[in-house]
């Protein structure tokens, strides 16, 4: 099965359950694997027969501009609902991480993989 991936996607946000993180932004990353639903972009060259990376990214930092999330988990399902959903990909797997938000932790997070591969 092919796959596309964007890599450490930085994001500025409030997210979390303390008060705290509910008025100061935080840095958030991304890393995401988008499973394709076959080789015909390959064969074609064409970019309609693909997903668009770049949309996915710009769906994903409209969704952080419009809603504020408590937990991580929260959005981890929302972002893969919205990738296997919108985008009709296959499976999607993806971890999405706090930056710096403990002292002494470079990032703390959640993986999660939704759909089925081939």
């Amino acid at each position: 099965m092919d796959s596309i991936f964007i890599s450490e996607l930085k994001i500025e946000t409030r997210i979390g359950i303390y008060e705290w993180e509910k008025k100061v932004p935080q840095t958030i990353q991304l890393d995401i694997e988008v499973g394709l639903p076959g080789a015909h972009a390959a064969k074609s060259g064409k970019i309609d027969d693909t997903i668009d990376y770049s949309k996915i990214v710009a769906r994903i930092e409209q969704l952080f501009s419009d809603e504020q999330f408590l937990l991580l988990e929260k959005a981890a399902e929302t972002i893969a609902g919205i990738i296997l959903g919108e985008f009709r990909a296959p499976w999607v797997r993806l971890s999405i991480a706090k930056l710096g938000a403990l002292r002494n932790v470079k990032k703390l997070g959640i993986t999660i993989e939704r759909g089925k591969r081939e």
